[in-house]
């Protein structure tokens, strides 16, 4: 074993000697194999980081919460098979918040996009949402300061409010908004409470956004809007079996027939991760395409320059033969060679990609984890491995009478 590791370090010697007396060849020997990992290790950084954005976007949607809707999240057919749906009513919710054992929490929902304004500051653009009383549990939104909407005030239809904290801060600077009165479009509400800070979802920023009750929003702002029904399950229901509960219910509340298909959709936030799983293999394929044929290209170039360094070198491996070198050391040290190529130019790769990583990340984010980038250098090795085997063996072949003979 000792024997080994010292033939193995002798290797490794000779072989970087070689590689710096031929700095230009090892030099564009390598392009191909660092093209390969660069595309490969920045793809799956560019991947890795949407990944953990959109899981840490998706946790925002309430966990073991489903999402009752008149079109569906991930439209598979033609919309024109959605158009003519009804719209849900509040008696759809309250036949659910009725009938349902399975539920936790049950609370309708509207929302729209209203100016809100405090003295002369105006926001355009800010989110409204018109919430049941349940809104809090479905949603697991917790108010920093102040408190959430009673139930006394979604029943009495009362003009109070709790604002995101973008719209607290851009209204009020470092003012208590509590018990201070805003306007939403036309009209007055009083500030109750401010929720925690929640980040974005999708782009759409959740601390733009204020709750009022569901009635005062449908009394202010019209009644025509598509609802929103949020079912929570209760602990320990699969969300499947709430799932078939609640298609029973809402068949019986909207009168369908046997043969009638369903006029509502059912959603939850599962459906959105596998629609974005496909999307990101799509991706991930691409990548490894275009990484493996420039690795591929990579290794014939690699082959290529060994064979040369073979034929070059041929003098030198009859010397090293005729005073005692083995068919196993020659053949060990043009693999090192090979391999630690490949492995150069792998960790130039994985550093361009860390750089183009750096650089994209303004704009999308990116994460490299570290087995990526220590894989992609020992793949790199093995890649040189491999296209260099056949060079290596026909060194390790050479008689060394007949290698002597060649200057």
């Amino acid at each position: 074993m000792k024997t080994f590791f010292w033939d193995t370090v002798e290797a490794a010697s000779i072989a970087w000697g070689a590689l710096k007396a031929n700095r230009v060849r090892a030099t564009l020997a390598t392009l191909g194999i660092v093209i390969g990992v660069m595309t490969v290790v920045l793809m799956v950084t560019i991947v890795a980081g949407l990944n953990a954005s959109f899981k840490k976007q998706l946790s925002l949607i309430g966990a073991g919460t489903v999402y009752v809707t008149r079109f569906p999240w991930i439209m598979q057919d033609d919309f024109f098979l959605y158009r003519n749906r009804p719209r849900l009513t509040l008696r759809d919710a309250e036949a659910i918040h009725r009938e349902s054992l399975l539920a936790e929490a049950v609370t309708p929902s509207v929302d729209t996009m209203r100016p809100v304004s405090y003295g002369s500051t105006v926001l355009n653009g800010v989110f409204v949402v018109g919430a049941g009383d349940d809104y809090q549990k479905t949603e697991n939104v917790m108010p920093e300061v102040g408190r959430f909407l009673s139930r006394q005030e979604f029943e009495a239809n009362r003009s109070v409010v709790v604002i995101g904290q973008e719209v607290a801060d851009r209204l009020f600077s470092a003012r208590n908004p509590i018990g201070q009165e805003i306007r939403i479009g036309a009209h007055r509400y009083r500030i109750i409470g401010v929720l925690e800070k929640q980040g974005t979802m999708f782009g759409m920023s959740l601390d733009n956004q204020v709750i009022i009750p569901l009635g005062t929003l449908m009394k202010h702002f019209g009644r025509r809007r598509d609802l929103t029904i949020s079912v929570k399950a209760a602990e320990g229901v699969r969300l499947v079996d709430l799932k078939d509960e609640l298609t029973g219910i809402l068949r019986r509340s909207r009168k369908l027939g046997p043969g009638d298909k369903d006029n509502f959709s059912i959603n939850e936030r599962d459906q959105l991760m596998a629609t974005y799983n496909k999307l990101t293999a799509g991706v991930y394929a691409a990548g490894i395409i275009i990484g493996g044929i420039s690795l591929l290209v990579g290794g014939i170039g690699i082959m290529n320059i060994m064979l040369v360094s073979v034929t070059e070198r041929t003098h030198e491996i009859g010397i090293r033969k005729a005073l005692g070198a083995r068919r196993s050391q020659v053949l060990r040290q043009f693999l090192i060679e090979s391999a630690l190529i490949c492995a150069v130019g792998g960790i130039i790769g994985v550093g361009l990609a860390r750089l183009g990583g750096a650089v994209i990340n303004q704009w999308l984010p990116t994460s490299m984890p570290i087995s990526v980038a220590v894989g992609s250098m020992a793949f790199a090795a093995l890649v040189g491995i491999f296209f260099g085997l056949y060079p290596a063996a026909k060194a390790a072949r050479l008689d060394p009478i007949t290698a002597l003979r060649k200057e």
